[in-house]
């Protein structure tokens, strides 16, 4: 019940009994306790209430003061016949600034003190020691810079001795200071691991060597010199030819199909991420940028959205994906490669996430009536939402379009499906037989040149032996 304000109101004959009843009762509780008791309540003359700044509290027998100040006035509430007071709010703590004071402070609570801090551990500082060799300025001389990224910038190198003496490298320089937190640290130590792991195939580029200092680490990797793809794309008019095209893409799911039998997944495949060794028309081209590469299980899946707007495949904006979203970030870059434009566009990030999802690029406009039924049926089937469905790089370097560009590597989907059979019933076997009769010659080129990759025996099988001497 609120205060009632109003005019004082006089106490009528029952109230005063009641009240002279209570002080009787206090009197006696006194003398029973001896005048000093702990039930005693103290009482004071009504000259020094008047005067005193706090009045006693509504509540009888309570010893303490109330904290609010009197009034000079009658209280409404105490001139009311048989109604029960009670305050607005409950007085104001002073905890609660001391503990904003400590927020501020110490940026947390602090522990109790003489209590042993269990679960409120201190924060230990980031350890950003990478076991990586720290003799870089006797090993590697340092030149202009020739790029800059968020969390470092690359330069122009220089090896200074060795096998390589003379040879001009670029460093890739991370700064520690901006390793604020552990996934930082985690993503460095990835990238120096992926480089080491694809080390050897020639459309990757070449890694040499990873160092430290208390400021920066080093990654050193091969030099290239002839500009990126996007600016051969853009120097060209905005497009390739056909022909010019397939020798491209080639290249690029020769270096995705190697990377997924290594068990890596890219994740941001863009012009941007792959470099021309040298200037010439016919230069190879080089992946780079493993910042955001991660390693994959057969039969893994990743949930964190990553990559370019404008390359990321549908499954990774339903954060489940694996290798295949690779696969469709290729299709992204041929599609640019053929028309010139992209097949997916929105002014906004949120747009163009949107029409990944819900639509279909168009294959209407020119040039695409002038291309090829082959070159459209490759990019038709690397776009396919569903990733099922969807080529993979191997099966993708085996179609008719881009056939002969490279050498068919082995896929990693073979052992999955020769798992799958090994698993499956007399009538599921039976019936995969009967559909291997409907197989079309771009089918039969694809699994004839994975069976013999798996080098069969002298009697035309193959056994678990094989797939363990190719690494599988």
């Amino acid at each position: 019940m609120g205060i009632c304000h109003g005019k004082g109101v006089e106490e009528d004959e029952e109230s005063k009994k009641d009240s002279k009843n209570v002080d009787n009762v206090e009197k006696e509780g006194t003398e029973a306790n001896g005048g000093n008791g702990l039930d005693a309540v103290p009482k004071l003359s009504s000259s020094v209430a008047s005067k005193s700044l706090y009045g006693a509290s509504p509540f009888r027998f309570s010893p303490f003061r109330s904290p609010f100040r009197v009034s000079s006035e009658t209280s409404p509430a105490r001139g009311t016949p048989k109604r029960t007071f009670k305050w607005p709010f409950p007085p104001p703590s002073p905890a609660k600034h001391i503990q904003a004071v400590l927020l501020r402070r110490y940026g947390g609570a602090r522990p109790r003190e003489g209590t042993i801090p269990e679960e409120q551990e201190l924060e230990k500082p980031l350890d950003k020691s990478f076991g990586y060799s720290k003799n870089f300025t006797t090993k590697f001389e340092l030149g202009k810079e020739v790029g800059r990224g968020h969390f470092g910038h690359t330069c122009i190198g220089r090896i200074k001795k060795g096998e390589f003496k003379g040879q001009s490298v670029a460093v890739k320089v991370i700064s520690k200071g901006k390793m604020t937190t552990a996934i930082a640290i985690e993503d460095v130590k990835r990238e120096v691991k992926i480089l080491r792991a694809l080390s050897g195939h020639h459309h990757l580029v070449k890694f040499y060597d990873a160092c430290e200092d208390e400021l920066n680490v080093y990654i050193v990797m091969e030099l290239c010199e002839g500009g990126e793809l996007l600016e051969r794309i853009l120097a060209r008019g905005g497009k390739y030819t056909e022909e010019d095209a397939k020798i491209v893409v080639g290249q690029i799911f020769s270096i995705v199909a190697f990377c997924h039998l290594q068990g890596v997944v890219h994740r941001d495949l863009k012009p941007e991420n792959f470099l021309f060794t040298t200037p010439d028309e016919n230069a190879h081209l080089k992946a780079i940028d493993f910042g955001l590469s991660d390693f994959v299980r057969p039969d893994g899946r990743l949930n964190d959205i990553v990559g370019s707007a404008y390359y990321v495949a549908p499954e990774v904006l339903h954060r489940s994906y694996s290798i295949e979203a690779d696969v469709w970030s290729v299709g992204v870059i041929t599609y640019i490669l053929l028309c010139g434009s992209r097949p997916f566009w929105a002014r906004t990030e949120s747009g163009i996430f949107k029409a990944v999802l819900k639509s279909d690029p168009t294959f209407d406009e020119q040039p695409w009536p002038s291309i090829s039924d082959d070159g459209k049926d490759f990019v038709k089937r690397l776009l396919i939402k569903d990733r099922h469905r969807r080529m993979t790089a191997v099966q993708a370097l085996s179609h008719p379009w881009i056939r002969g560009q490279q050498n068919v590597p082995l896929d990693i989907l073979i052992f999955r499906l020769v798992k799958s059979y090994c698993r499956s019933s007399a009538v599921r076997r039976a019936a995969l037989r009967a559909l291997s009769k409907t197989l079309t010659n771009d089918h039969l080129f694809y699994l004839r040149a994975q069976f013999a990759l798996l080098e069969p025996n002298k009697n035309g099988r193959i056994s678990v032996e094989n797939f363990k001497s190719v690494g599988l």
